[in-house]
Order: structure tokens, then C-alpha cells, then sequence
């Protein structure tokens, strides 16, 4: 065991924000006990509160829902659990939460309408009076652990790797079967299996042939498909119990097969100086859901508490001399056996009143104690633990060496005063009673007792003192997990530095562009939604957040246009007319449209007329679009005005001509369908001028490596436009309302649940003003392209992370638009989760 005295002072965490209940005369939120929390890797937060009700003298049990990003916009639901909520889940996609109780019931949520602001119970599971103590979705077979000691190698296969993993149980063809698995305080283990028809399967079977008292419990994974239970009756002097649990479905009936694993004893009862020290064991983890060999024990007395770490190891069995002389033993037919070994173990401590675990699944050896410099400080690498005294120590996670700090108002002190010889206060001291580390472990998220929540920022160096490239480097590799996995990445953000912005768009791109054109262009989307929650965090680089914005909506019309083409006969070759399209208009460089027109199989863009005409506005964006950047080529020397990146982006002008070439066909079998622009000249053909010049400018820029400058004469010509044509306004998207942009100052903002704050906005300059709309003026459907008034009556919902807002019911019946509005259904353009918004929003 290697001791750790957890003294001496690291910074490494500060307070970002608290949010708070408004205190009722007549009914207030109370911490419920046990106060369970859990974090999702969308960045949801769930927790548990009880509302009292002084009238009726009684007790709700309510489950409460924020997104991290706006957290007074808080939705609570009555669980309708009848008894206390001791454990609350997430599954692996955040988008479903299950919630135990003190009565064996277990219910699952999910989102009604796939909005992070409204959800329903809809199945469930129970074992009729029998308290859940544990509780975990089954294992789905995903792993991808990230290499740190790669994190500078310039391929994602390198930094981050598949981990070969087998899920819990398995449908037909090798698909993970979706279910939970619970234990209970009278020792059992029930598993329930959700069919894909919306039938559950549930079983319950004892741990072991002698049934005792479960205190406390905790489920892992190992990689060949099995469950581990980790049990503890709460006396430390009683063994910590592991048993093996194999589900399986045989003739539609759920299975459950246990057997007894090595059990172990904690360290510091059978040392005789704290042999009778510490009788409880108040706290049993696994290191992580998928590290059944590694395990965190803590016990504790009424005033402190003690930690240690256990690894599983295999180890070779002696064999007496006498039988080595008869059979000797060579190479692997040594008999090997399971055993417990303590990694590390700390000193005495104050009382330990929560723990919390990453999540991140780092890639851990037997030299990790002693990991290089640059990455021994690595957030992931550390576990929370919070005191009775109100402070929060960020520990390593095998060797419980300290990593960072942070003292709560209750618990300022010198640094090295040791915990038995300061004075007890009078009054209990405020201190988390459940807490949650972030999937990234950058931000740590706490209930305390008073029932406020906490949001504390984990410094990517642990507050040790890294050189700014090396910070920049592990928020970089996180950025590429995330990007890599489709996890959020807010807590990312809260790092992010105005003066860093820059670096970490250029560094992204450059690391992007490295992988393989595969991987590219699966990651195409996702990266573009990264730069713009980036650039919105400065100054400098708001009004790149338009252009982005507008890139992801050019790429989504692209696609789906572009799937709407059908071959005319099923026999044609292996291109799509989609891909002949983009051909044939990167190989003809004329600048007449109908030339290129000419080129193209005409009888592949022959749509339905009513499908023509409901693609209209999506069709007069672009038309609008590409008329507001070439009438701004002649500004293009202002880099804050939204659309300048547009003007150097061959790949993007490509898109847009593509889709004037398909308008203009379309225009023909239905001129109504075409945009409408507002002409000087009756006789002007708005397409065919727009295309000239756009194609003059795409030629500029088409070659990545070789860009030119836009001759004079496209620079008049474009000149001439605002005289030739009305240029439209572009609805640009509004500034966010998060709290993200409010925090960089590392000031503490103070919330409160269910009352927005005032006008959070970003301090943009004032020439990015313009392109806001401001209170009162009307408001747009940003994927529809529709007009909803000054004041809307339709119900709407807007994006989490980009502000997008969408009607939430469609007003369309064409299949066409249905398939443009089913893109959208579960997230925004930008990958961020819907809410619903209030009827009258500003």
C-alpha cells in the first residue's frame, strides 16, 4: 500500500456556478436522504430532491432534469415513487434515465418528443418491498479508450482505440439487448430485458445459497459479457463479498446464473492501531462500470474516514517441492489464482460525505503510477472525494495521491493543519451529499445539504503548473474524443479562454484534416458544430459562428436535395445522380448555368410538382444566400462580418452551384418552386447572372492550396448587384442564451431554479449587432425557413447549444419535407438536444 497524506494545497477547481430553490411559505425543496445525482454524456443532469408540503405534513419525491447549459431551466416530475429514491441512471446515448426506489420499484424515463425538457415514465420493473441499493443499464458492448501517452499522435486509430467488449446479452445477429440490472438490501439480483416489440423480461434470483443483509453494492462489466456485483453488509469487519452474474434468455425467459468470486477484507481492520477505528464501510465502487478488477472501499466513524484502493490480480499458486520433483511445473501450466491486492490506502481524513468516479475510459496499466510528467496531471485520471467539512478533493484514482482542491465556504483552513486537530464548529457544516464528475471529468457537478447544486470547474492541469501548450493539448484531445465518440462537450467549453479560441479552431482543423477521407467525411458535420461553440466564446471570432451555422444547413439542404434525385432507369451504373451531379459540375468550369445544364440526364431531376413547390424556401435560402456573399465580395476584408470565411471556401461555393444547376432544372418543370428575387429589370435572368459570378468566384478558390484573388471585374460586377437586384437580410442565428459565455470571467454567477436570468448574452461587437434580431421583431423557423411573427402562437422548440429554433408540431404533409423535418427530430443541425420553449418567447 502506498499511504497518502492528502494534505498540501493545490488550486485545480473553482466554483462556475450555483442554482438554488426560491424558499415558498408553504412548500420548499428539501434534500432527500439518500440525495442521488447522475450525469449524462449529453450533459444532462438528474437529481432527487423531497418536496415538503407544510399543509399536508408530507413528502413528494421528485426527480429533477437540468441541462448544464441552462440550468434554471429545470424540469421536475413527481416520480410516483412511493418511498425514497436511492439510485438514479443513466444509459450509454443520455437520452433515457432509470430511478429506483426504497420500496424495490424501478422506473425508466424518456424524453416526450425527444425534448431535454419534458419526460415521461414509460416501463418498469419491481421487487415488491425489497429496497434497490445498486442499479446499472446492461453493458452494450461500446469501449473506446483514449490513450493519454498518445494524445500528441496524429491518428485518431492511435490516441483512441476500440476495446474489444462483449455486451451484457445479445439479440439475433450479435445486437446488444437494452435492460438494467438491480441489487437489493435483502441480497438480490434482479435483471430486467427490454424486447424490441416493448416487452420486458424480468428475473430475480439470490446472490448466493445463503441470502444476508446488502448494505451497500455496485455493478461492473468484464469484457467477456459477464456482471460483477461488489456487496457489503456495512460492518467493516465483515468481508466485502464479489459474485459473477451470466444473463441469459432461454425459450423467452429471462436467466440469471451466479457464482461466488474472492472476497476481500479492508486493510485497516486488521490493522490492530485502527483495527476497531472504523467500523463502517460507508462507501463501495468500482473504479469504473467496465473495471471490474479495480475497486474503492471507504470506512469511516462518526468524525473520519479512510480509503483504499484493491486491485484483482492473478497470481500464480505455489506448488510444494514434493509435487514439483513428481510433475514439475513449466511456463503457463502453473495453477493460477484470483486474488485481492491493495494499491494504495490514505491516512485519516475528515468524514467522507460523497464520491464520485470518472468516467473516462483511459487505458490503465501497471506503470501508470509512475505515467510521465505531461500526463500524470490529466483529469481523467483523478476521483472526487467531498467531506463533511465542505471540501472536494480530486485524488488519483489508484494511487489516491492529491491532484487538486477545493475549500467551500465551510471549510477554509491553514493548509497544513491536520484534520484531528482542528475544532469542531458549532451546527452542521454545508457539504455535497451526492456529486458527479463530468464524461470528461473537467467539471464536477455537487448537491449539497441545503439542496443547491454546484458547478465546479476541474482545471485541465489539475491547478499544477503546465506550460499553456500543454493545457491547450489536453483540451484539444478531449475536443477529438468527443468529436470521436458524439459526446457534448460543454464542460470542455467552460476551460475555453476568449485568447485560446483561435488556436483551438486551427489545431482542430489540422488534426481533422490528418485522418482519412473516410473518417473525414464521417466527422464532417460534428467538427463544423465544434468551431462554432468555440468561436462563440469570443469576440473576435462571434461572427464566424453564422458561418458555420449556415454551413451546416448548406450541407443538410445539399443532402437532401441531392437525395430526392432518382435514376431513370434502375440499371444504371454504380454513381448516384447526386455524385454525377457534383462531377460533372467540378469538371465544367463554364460560367453559363444552362451549358452545364445541358451536360446532366435531365429525366433524373423529374419530381412531383407538390414536392417542387414545398421545397420553396428551403430552395430560396440558397438563392438568398448565395445573392447576400456575392454582394458582399467587395467588403471581404472585413473578417467580423457573418459569410466572410464563405468567400475562400471552394468546397462550400462548389455545393451552392450544384444546387443552382438542380434549381434552375426544377425551375423548369415548376417555375414557382424558383426563388424570388426583386429585379430593376423585368427582362433580367436573376439565375443566370448569380451562377456567372458565382462560378468566377468558386474558380478563385477551388484548389485548397492554390487560392487567387478575385480579379477587378468580379469585384464591379459584384459592385453592380445592390443596383440590379434588392440583396436580401439573412436571419442569422440568435446569440445563445446560456450561461457558458457568462462564465469566463471565472466570476461565480448565482441561479435560481425555474427563473431565467437576465439578458445573458455574449459582449459581440457592435458590428455583429446588426445581425440580431432584437426583442419584438419577427421571428423565423430556422429549418423550416418560415415566418412565425413578432409574437408566435405555434408551440416551438430551440437547440440547447445553438440557439436554432423549430415549430415543434410540423404544418407539412408533403414526404419530401417530412423527410427534411425527420433529420431534426432528435437533435439540432448542430448535434445539441431540443427544449421546449414558452409560447410568447422573445
Amino acid at each position: 500500500a502506498v499511504p497518502c497524506p492528502l494534505r498540501g494545497r493545490a488550486v485545480g477547481m473553482d466554483l462556475a456556478y450555483v442554482c438554488e430553490w426560491e424558499k415558498k411559505p408553504k412548500s420548499n425543496h428539501c434534500p432527500s436522504i439518500p440525495l442521488v445525482c447522475a450525469w449524462s454524456c449529453r450533459n444532462l443532469i438528474a437529481f432527487t430532491t423531497d418536496l415538503r408540503n407544510e399543509e399536508e405534513k408530507d413528502l413528494t419525491h421528485m426527480v429533477h432534469i437540468i441541462d448544464t447549459e441552462h440550468p434554471w431551466d429545470v424540469y421536475s416530475v413527481n416520480s410516483g415513487h412511493t418511498e425514497v429514491i436511492t439510485c438514479l441512471e443513466w444509459d450509454q446515448s443520455g437520452s433515457r434515465l432509470l430511478s429506483a426506489d426504497a420500496d424495490g420499484h424501478i422506473k425508466c424515463w424518456s424524453m416526450t418528443d425527444h425534448l431535454a425538457n419534458s419526460w415521461e415514465n414509460t416501463v418498469g420493473s419491481v421487487v415488491e418491498g425489497d429496497p434497490v441499493v445498486a442499479l446499472s443499464w446492461l453493458h452494450n458492448g461500446v469501449k473506446l479508450a483514449l490513450h493519454v501517452e498518445k494524445s500528441g499522435a496524429s491518428n485518431f486509430g492511435e490516441k483512441f482505440s476500440r476495446v474489444k467488449f462483449s455486451p451484457s446479452l445479445t439479440l439475433f445477429g450479435g445486437k446488444p439487448m437494452e435492460g438494467w440490472i438491480a441489487v437489493t438490501i435483502s441480497g438480490l439480483v434482479t435483471v430486467s430485458l427490454l424486447k424490441p416489440n416493448g416487452q420486458v423480461l424480468t428475473a430475480t434470483e439470490s446472490l448466493c445459497r445463503l441470502r444476508c443483509r446488502v448494505a451497500l453494492a455496485d455493478v461492473a462489466f468484464t469484457g467477456g459479457g459477464n456482471i460483477v456485483v461488489a456487496t457489503s453488509d456495512g460492518s467493516s469487519t465483515s468481508p466485502v463479498q464479489f459474485y459473477k452474474v451470466c444473463v441469459s434468455v432461454v425459450n423467452e425467459k429471462c436467466k440469471i446464473d451466479t457464482e461466488i468470486l474472492p472476497s476481500l477484507f479492508m486493510r485497516c481492520t486488521t490493522d490492530p492501531a485502527r483495527k476497531d477505528k472504523y467500523p463502517a464501510i460507508t462507501h463501495l465502487k468500482f473504479l469504473a462500470r467496465d473495471m471490474s478488477e479495480q475497486v474503492l472501499l471507504c470506512a469511516s466513524n462518526q468524525n473520519n474516514s479512510i480509503v483504499e484502493c484493491w486491485s484483482l490480480r492473478k497470481e500464480g499458486l505455489p506448488v510444494n517441492n514434493i509435487f514439483q520433483q513428481i510433475s514439475p511445473v513449466v511456463g503457463d501450466k502453473q495453477p493460477m489464482i484470483l486474488k485481492w491486492r491493495i494499491l494504495s490506502a490514505t491516512n485519516d481524513l475528515d468524514r467522507v460525505s460523497a464520491v464520485a468516479l470518472p468516467k473516462l475510459p483511459i487505458s490503465l496499466t501497471n506503470t501508470d503510477l509512475k505515467v510521465a510528467n505531461d500526463t500524470k496531471f490529466f483529469p481523467g485520471l483523478g476521483l472526487a472525494l467531498a467531506f463533511h467539512d465542505g471540501s472536494v478533493h480530486i485524488v488519483h484514482r489508484l494511487s489516491l495521491q492529491m491532484m487538486a482542491v477545493f475549500y467551500g465556504s465551510s471549510s477554509q483552513r491553514p493548509v497544513d493543519e491536520p484534520a484531528l486537530k482542528r475544532p469542531r464548529t458549532a451546527g452542521p457544516l454545508v457539504h455535497f451529499k451526492a456529486m458527479q464528475l463530468s464524461w470528461t471529468s473537467l467539471a464536477l457537478a455537487g448537491v449539497d445539504s441545503h439542496g443547491k447544486l454546484s458547478m465546479l470547474r476541474i482545471s485541465p492541469s489539475m491547478g499544477h503548473v503546465l506550460d499553456m501548450n500543454m493545457s491547450l493539448r489536453h483540451l484539444l484531445f478531449l475536443l477529438e474524443y468527443c468529436m470521436v465518440t458524439g459526446y457534448d462537450w460543454w464542460d470542455i467549453l467552460l476551460h475555453v479562454q476568449p485568447s485560446m479560441v483561435q488556436n483551438l479552431v486551427e489545431k482542430l482543423h489540422e488534426e481533422y484534416m490528418r485522418q482519412n477521407a473516410a473518417l473525414q467525411q464521417v466527422l464532417s458535420t460534428r467538427i463544423v458544430a465544434m468551431k462554432a461553440s468555440l468561436c462563440k466564446l469570443s469576440s473576435s471570432t462571434v461572427a464566424r459562428v453564422c458561418d458555420y451555422h449556415a454551413k451546416l444547413f448548406l450541407i443538410a439542404i445539399s443532402c437532401t436535395l441531392k437525395s430526392l434525385l432518382r435514376p431513370h432507369f434502375l440499371n444504371t451504373p454504380d454513381k448516384s445522380p447526386g455524385d454525377r451531379l457534383t462531377e460533372i459540375c467540378s469538371k465544367i468550369t463554364d460560367v453559363d448555368i444552362d451549358k452545364v445544364m445541358i451536360n446532366l440526364k435531365t429525366e433524373e431531376f423529374v419530381l412531383e410538382m407538390t414536392t417542387l413547390q414545398s421545397l420553396q424556401q428551403l430552395i430560396q435560402w440558397v438563392g438568398d444566400f448565395v445573392l447576400y456573399l456575392l454582394a458582399s465580395l467587395p467588403n471581404q476584408g472585413s473578417p467580423v462580418r457573418p459569410g466572410h470565411s464563405f468567400l475562400r471556401d471552394g468546397a462550400s461555393l462548389g455545393m451552392f452551384r450544384e444546387l443552382m444547376v438542380v434549381i434552375r432544372i426544377w425551375g423548369l418543370l415548376k417555375p414557382s418552386c424558383l426563388p424570388v428575387y426583386t429585379a430593376t429589370s423585368d427582362t433580367q435572368d436573376s439565375m443566370s447572372l448569380l451562377f456567372r459570378l458565382l462560378t468566377k468566384l468558386w474558380l478563385c478558390c477551388r484548389e485548397e492550396n492554390h487560392i487567387t484573388e478575385p480579379d477587378d471585374a468580379l469585384i464591379d460586377e459584384c459592385c453592380l448587384l445592390p443596383s440590379q437586384l434588392l440583396i436580401p437580410s439573412i436571419d442569422w442565428l440568435p446569440i445563445n442564451d446560456g450561461i457558458i459565455s457568462k462564465l469566463q470571467n471565472k466570476q461565480l454567477v448565482r441561479l435560481q431554479f425555474g427563473k431565467a436570468p437576465g439578458l445573458i448574452g455574449h459582449t459581440v461587437s457592435s458590428q455583429f449587432d446588426a445581425f440580431v434580431r432584437a426583442p419584438g421583431q419577427p421571428k423565423i423557423d430556422h429549418l423550416r425557413r418560415l415566418h412565425l411573427g413578432a409574437y408566435p402562437t405555434e408551440e416551438c422548440k430551440s437547440c440547447t447549444r445553438c440557439g436554432c429554433v423549430t415549430m415543434l408540431k410540423s404544418p407539412n404533409k408533403v414526404t419530401a419535407v417530412k423527410q427534411w423535418e425527420q433529420r431534426w427530430i432528435k437533435n439540432c443541425l448542430c448535434g445539441g438536444l431540443w427544449r421546449k420553449m414558452p409560447l410568447s418567447y422573445s
